[in-house]
This record gives C-alpha cells, structure tokens and sequence, in this order.
C-alpha cells in the first residue's frame, strides 16, 4: 500500500499511539513516522521497540514539516500541547487526536492552530487494560471503529486523507458531531468504566473483611469489571472531568434503571427481572453480530491481543 503522508508525528508514545506507529509501518503508510514524548523512559523504549523511525525530545521538534500530527496525551494535557506546537505547525498540515472526550478536546486545541491546518479530531474506539509503549499492537485497529468529527473549516480532502489512514490500519470509519459523540460515549464506555471502578472499589472495601475470598473466588462477572477497572486512571480522571454533562445524564438514567431492578427484586417480580434480562440480553447478541465481540470462552482474550 502506498504512504498516505510523508511525515506523520505522534505525540504521546501509548498504547494507541505505538499501535498506530506498527501498524503504519506493516502497511507502508507513512513515509516516516516521528515520535516524542514527555518521559526520555518511554522514548527510548519506543526506539527499542521500532514504533517510530525518530524520536526527538519535544513535541515542537516532532511536527516540523510533519503532513499529520496525530495527539495522543491525556485529555486533560491537549490544551498544553497545542499551545507548544501551533507554532511550528507546517502550512496544509492535519492534526487529529485519539481522545475518548471530543467537545472538550475541539475547544482546548482549535484557539492554537494556525490558519491554513486542518483538525479532524479522531476516537478509535479500540484498546486494552494495559497501557505504555510496550502495550501496543499492529492488529489493534482491525474491524474497530474510528470516529472522526471534523471542525468547521476543516477541508473535506483532510477528512478523506485521515479516513484513508486508518482503513489503511485496518479500521471502519464514521463521522459525527462532537456533543453526539459524547453522549454515545457516556453510554458505550465512561459510565461503565465508572461502574466498574464502583463496583470493585467496593469488592475491595468487603475483601477487608473477608481476607482474600474476593480475590479467590472471583466469578466471571468480577474479572470482567476488574480488568475494565485496570485502565490508565490518569487516561479516565481526564475523561470524566471534561465529558461531565454527558456522563452523569447517563448515570443518572443508570441510577433510574437500578432503583427499578431493586424494587423488583424487594417485592419478588421475578416477571419484569426475566423480561428485562431478555431484552437486554439482545444487545449483547447485536454486539458478537456486529462483529465487536466473540462468543469464545473469556471472548477470546486469553488468545488475542484485544
């Protein structure tokens, strides 16, 4: 496959970031990849592991005549880091960005881009528990999705530029608004990492009193909260404060939901508890038709790198 850009920059070295710089380096995407990021740790680990072709100490060096740069930092530093680069950004450049929040990001990053660059913020919807420059994986993308939402003025050869790198990675893309985004989001990933953060704060509160019972006899149903639990909790610190409107709508609808399921389960309705079981048991069949998931025993992630 031919390169889509000739020089494309990484802020931010992660899992998404290293498994973009893989994945563009198997399919001949970038002409070439520079990365950088704030740890020299974490930069010499990427050099190691072959996830760019340069490395440079600062974002500033990193977008110097870069086609594509690509932020991957926390949410809550994408004000900072564009401050740094807007400056030294080429002329007919695209910035784009891997955050799970998108309003907030569109705001804190577009007041520093120059006339005449292009921001497509971006979300693949795709990752693990684990974190760093060691975590990241070519497949990653594979038949995942990436939403793109570009800002007013961003010109539509960007968008189609952008769309094209990450089929290229082996992803689907969409487009969307900004508040639609993350109001999907609320629904599909920040309220439950929120639960499941709850729900083990709180198995951890009982493991106190019940020694290493909790931990010993973990049933499915734990280990999947706990493993969803274990995700970067500077990434979801970050993710919550700046996508709050949208994630306690939800959680207050979750919190509607519970009160109900509690009052059936008070007064022994086991008909609308197998009703809603039944319903929302269809989901989880939409989602392994959808192709989002797999029927395998642990959904096959004793096996693969999902």
């Amino acid at each position: 496959m031919s390169a889509v850009y000739d020089r494309v920059a990484l802020i931010g070295l992660g899992l998404i970031a290293g498994s973009m710089g893989l994945a563009m380096r198997q399919h001949g995407l970038a002409g070439e990849i520079v990365g950088t990021a704030r740890s020299a740790e974490t930069r010499d680990v990427a050099v190691g592991l072959g996830l760019c072709d340069r490395v440079t100490e600062t974002a500033a060096e990193a977008v110097k005549d870069a086609d594509l740069v690509v932020l991957a930092v926390p949410v809550g530093a994408m004000e900072d880091v564009a401050r740094e680069i807007g400056p030294y950004l080429k002329p007919g450049a695209t910035v784009t960005d891997v955050g799970s929040v998108k309003k907030h990001v569109i705001d804190a990053v577009s007041p520093y881009l120059p006339e005449g660059v292009d921001f497509v913020a971006g979300h693949p919807l795709a990752g693990t528990e684990h974190s760093g420059p060691h975590a990241g994986f070519a497949t990653l993308f594979v038949n995942r999705w990436c939403l793109l939402i570009p800002t007013e003025g961003a010109r539509p050869e960007a968008v189609a530029r952008l769309r094209a790198l990450w089929e290229g990675m082996g992803a689907k893309v969409d487009e969307m608004d900004p508040e639609h985004h993350d109001l999907v989001l609320a629904v599909t990933s920040h309220a439950p990492h929120l639960i499941a953060y709850t729900m083990v704060g709180v198995a951890d509160d009982l493991r106190r009193v019940t020694d290493t019972e909790v931990i010993n006899y973990s049933a499915a149903g734990f280990r999947d909260f706990t493993r969803i639990a274990a995700s970067d909790p500077t990434m979801w610190r970050d993710v919550f404060l700046t996508n709050k409107d949208a994630t306690l709508e939800i959680l207050g609808r979750f919190t509607e939901e519970l009160f109900a399921l509690q009052r059936a389960i008070r007064t022994g309705d086991g008909q609308q508890l197998f009703d809603y079981f039944t319903r929302t048991r269809a989901i989880r069949r939409g989602i392994i038709e959808a192709g989002q998931d797999t029927e395998a025993p642990d959904f096959g992630r004793g096996t693969t790198r999902e």
